[in-house]
């Protein structure tokens, strides 16, 4: 599903202009003034090469559709604050890699917003991953413990076993009984 809609998207901004130079440098004055509609057609004109830039990002963790968003939104977020257009001289024509002052400002604000969201992903999984071990030594820790015991142990009991908090050890079996009331047939 991701597919078709970021397919639908490039659709969509296939049929959009894009800004030349000139029209960026004119633009941009209007937004350094406010104006919504000059804004609108910058960001408009400059969603294709901001497209092309998500795309070096592609197959890192996160979907396309995803990592255009999070582009999308830097851009908007960045033009949205005219002072932070003043630091930039957008009338530069070009840099070493031959782009316009506002393209390596666009470049600059994607590659900053993908790569901390691409950061969040990695620590999710990571957040993700190291819970789910817990889970599973806590499983098995107390089926053991059930055992030697010949009934169920408790919080105190797991808590001093795996040296963790009783805090700890019930935020652990609350995460697994919200799993399983999601998904029983699910398993932990």
């Amino acid at each position: 599903m991701h597919d078709d809609v970021y397919q639908m998207y490039l659709e969509e901004i296939g049929i959009l202009t894009p800004c030349t130079p000139e029209e960026e440098a004119v633009l941009l004055e209007w937004v350094k003034l406010g104006d919504a509609d000059a804004k609108n057609r910058l960001m408009e004109g400059t969603l294709g090469y901001i497209v092309e830039l998500v795309k070096a990002y592609e197959n890192q963790g996160l979907p396309l559709g995803d990592l255009v968003q999070e582009a999308n939104m830097a851009v908007m977020m960045a033009l949205g604050e005219p002072e932070s257009l003043n630091f930039v001289n957008f009338g530069d024509s070009g840099d070493v890699e031959g782009l316009t002052a506002f393209r390596s400002f666009i470049k600059k604000q994607v590659e900053e917003a993908l790569q901390t969201a691409l950061a969040e992903q990695k620590n999710s999984e990571q957040v993700g991953e190291e819970l789910l071990a817990r889970v599973n030594v806590l499983k098995d820790i107390s089926q053991q413990m059930a055992e030697e015991l010949g009934r169920e142990a408790t919080v105190e009991e797991l808590a001093r076993k795996m040296k963790m908090t009783e805090d700890e050890i019930k935020d652990i079996m609350k995460l697994t009984l919200d799993a399983m009331s999601v998904s029983p047939d699910a398993e932990i």
